[in-house]
């Protein structure tokens, strides 16, 4: 920091000094300075108790608790000259018992404050009025998982730090302010500065981390479609191999469709699961699309034979804008949730094994006529 000197044009560096050597302390200093300042913290901020005990079944204390704009719970831990290796598993161990308060509980908490630094303030009144809400009743606080975290001392550890910016990929909203006294003869001064998300850089690395949290929640989700769809088939293929050889080779996977040869070069029989539907089908692919599209064009003449075979209207899907072609049957089944399973796996089984009986000798002899 430097004091500029107007008469002479010049700057002149301040000595930056460290909390103990100017015998403050945390408590007694830093917390009153920002408790009676909130807003020295970058935003208004709603002080609504210090030394926060309020915990079942643990005497730990949280330094200043607070309430934002929004109504998000605020935990701010105050360090002195040194953050300490573990402020960040403090400070969230205390987000998540702040996590379950609730709007009569933080009413409650504040009174409490109020009644002993500002008595004959009423809660209701200053949280409806700091929210810019007409009655109390329109107050919303904590709602779900929006509590931040606030850490505030002169020096932060590289453990800390690394530690703040990794949480911070997972929408958990956590600042780091960087506060540093200041000496110039008997003049003090003090500078709060928000190093971790840099101000300027906060909107981005909040955009950053909503981007990261989307891709992990996406991989979650993947996680979880595989684990159903190889459960899935890990349930259906024994009840298949009970009733046809088709798939005895086959094996669970993590796909959403299995397939065997249907008799034919390039021409598949397959089970297929969706959040949809489940279905059995003929999947016609030579690799070449005019073989493919004849081959569909002559089955789709004998549409009525084939389906009073099979028992059931079936879909005749020729796929004009692609070099495949499909015929299946299919009936409403979500592979996600596995009360359907049973339903679903007696339809697929059933319905595959009379494709295969109305498709098998037709697909051959077809095929078999056809040019190359």
């Amino acid at each position: 920091m430097f004091k500029i000197e107007k008469n002479e044009n010049r700057i002149e560096r301040l000595a930056p000094r460290s909390f103990s050597e100017l015998g403050f302390r945390e408590r007694a200093h830093l917390q009153e300075w920002i408790a009676n300042q909130p807003d020295a913290l970058g935003e208004e901020l709603l002080i609504i108790q210090k030394e926060f005990a309020g915990f079942s079944d643990t005497s730990e204390r949280l330094d200043l608790l607070a309430i934002d704009k929004q109504g998000s719970l605020v935990i701010v831990e105050n360090k002195l000259d040194d953050t300490g290796r573990d402020v960040t598993w403090q400070a969230l161990k205390y987000a998540s018992y702040c996590a379950r308060l609730t709007k009569e509980d933080i009413r409650e908490i504040f009174q409490s404050y109020l009644d002993r630094y500002l008595p004959g303030l009423k809660a209701e009144e200053q949280l409806t009025s700091f929210l810019d809400e007409d009655e109390y009743q329109d107050v919303t606080l904590n709602k779900g998982v929006t509590q931040r975290i606030m850490l505030v001392a002169a020096n932060f550890r590289k453990e800390v730090t690394s530690t703040v910016l990794w949480l911070s990929s997972f929408k958990l909203r956590i600042q780091c302010f960087k506060v540093t006294p200041f000496s110039q003869g008997d003049d003090l001064f003090l500078t709060i500065d928000q190093i971790i998300p840099t101000k300027d850089a906060e909107d981005f690395m909040i955009g950053l981390a909503a981007k990261a949290q989307d891709e992990v929640e996406g991989v979650e989700a993947e996680k979880a479609r595989h684990a159903s769809r190889r459960d899935f088939w890990a349930m259906l293929l024994p009840i298949m191999n009970a009733k046809s050889q088709l798939f005895r080779t086959a094996s669970p996977t993590t796909k959403n469709w299995i397939s065997t040869n249907a008799g034919s070069r390039g021409i598949l029989i397959s089970f297929v699961v969706t959040r949809e539907a489940a279905r059995a089908e003929i999947y016609i692919d030579t690799g070449s699309g005019d073989l493919n599209k004849s081959i569909f064009d002559r089955l789709h003449a004998e549409a009525g034979a084939i389906e009073a075979q099979f028992g059931e209207a079936l879909i005749w899907e020729r796929l004009d804008s692609k070099r495949a072609c499909r015929i299946k049957a299919e009936q409403p089944g979500s592979i996600y949730d596995r009360d359907q399973w049973p339903a679903m796996i007696d339809y697929m089984v059933d319905a595959l094994i009379r494709l295969d009986e109305t498709f098998r000798s037709r697909l051959a002899d077809l095929t078999a006529r056809l040019p190359r």
